[in-house]
C-alpha cells in the first residue's frame, strides 16, 4: 500500500525541505518541483498550489526566514544587539537547509533571474528587520539604511558557509564585525541624543521685517 500523503497543513514546509534537499544532491539549475513532491509523498495538485515554480519556492522561503526571525524579536536593549539577535535568528532557520542553501547561493550568480529574486526579497528582509529593531526604514534614509544591512547580511552569508562549528561562533564574530563596521561608517546603529533646544528668539520689534529663524536640525541617521 501506497504511504499516505503529507497532510495539506504539512505540506508547504515538506515540499520546501524536499526542494532543498533535491538542491543539495543535484544542483539548483535541476530542481523539480514535481520529483520533490513525488520524493515527499505530496499530491501534485497540493504541490502545484503551494510551490508552482522555483521563483515561488525563493519568494516562499525568503518570507518563512524573516517570519522565524521577527517571531523572536527582542522587544528592549540596544538597536546593534537586537539587529544580532534578528539576523542570527535568520541563519537559524537557514541552518536547517544548510546544504540546499548553501547550492543554491553559489548557484545563484549564474542564474539572473534568481540573483535578482535574492536581492530584492533581500533588501525588504532587511526593511522588515531594521523595524523590528526600533531603527525607522521608510523613506530614502531607510533605503540606505536597508541597503547596508543587506552588506551586512551578505558578509555574514559568506562566513556562515565557511563555517563548519557545532555554535556557529565564527559566524557571529563575523555578524558582530560588520555590524561594527557599519556603526563606524554610517553612524545608523549609533546613539541618537535629542538636539539641544533652540536659543531664544528677541521679540520682534515694530518695524523689524520677518525673518524665518534658522534652527539647528539633527543629523539624519
Amino acid at each position: 500500500m501506497d504511504p499516505d500523503p503529507t497532510p495539506p497543513a504539512d505540506a508547504e514546509a515538506a515540499l520546501i525541505a524536499a526542494c532543498f534537499e533535491q538542491i543539495a544532491v543535484q544542483g539548483w539549475a535541476r530542481l523539480s518541483i514535481p520529483a520533490a513532491a513525488r520524493a515527499a509523498g505530496i499530491p501534485l495538485d497540493v504541490a502545484r498550489h503551494t510551490l508552482p515554480d522555483r521563483c515561488a519556492l525563493l519568494f516562499r522561503f525568503n518570507t518563512l526566514a524573516d517570519a522565524f526571525a521577527l517571531a523572536g524579536a527582542p522587544a528592549e536593549g540596544p538597536e546593534r544587539d537586537r539587529l544580532f539577535d534578528l539576523l542570527m535568528r535568520r541563519i537559524d532557520f537557514l541552518q536547517a537547509h544548510r546544504s540546499g542553501v548553501i547550492a543554491l547561493l553559489r548557484a545563484a550568480p549564474f542564474d539572473p533571474p534568481a540573483a535578482l529574486l535574492l536581492a530584492g526579497t533581500s533588501l525588504r528582509s532587511m526593511a522588515w528587520l531594521l523595524e523590528a529593531a526600533g531603527i525607522g526604514a521608510a523613506g530614502p534614509t531607510g533605503a540606505l539604511r536597508a541597503a547596508g544591512l543587506l552588506a551586512v547580511w551578505s558578509w555574514t552569508l559568506r562566513a556562515w558557509q565557511r563555517d563548519t562549528s557545532s555554535d556557529m561562533a565564527p559566524t557571529m564574530a563575523a555578524l558582530d564585525t560588520a555590524l561594527a563596521q557599519a556603526e563606524r561608517a554610517a553612524g545608523w546603529l549609533a546613539p541618537r541624543p535629542l538636539p539641544d533646544p533652540a536659543p531664544q528668539a528677541p521679540a520682534p520689534t515694530e518695524d523689524a521685517a520677518f525673518t524665518p529663524q534658522e534652527q539647528d536640525l539633527p543629523d539624519a541617521k
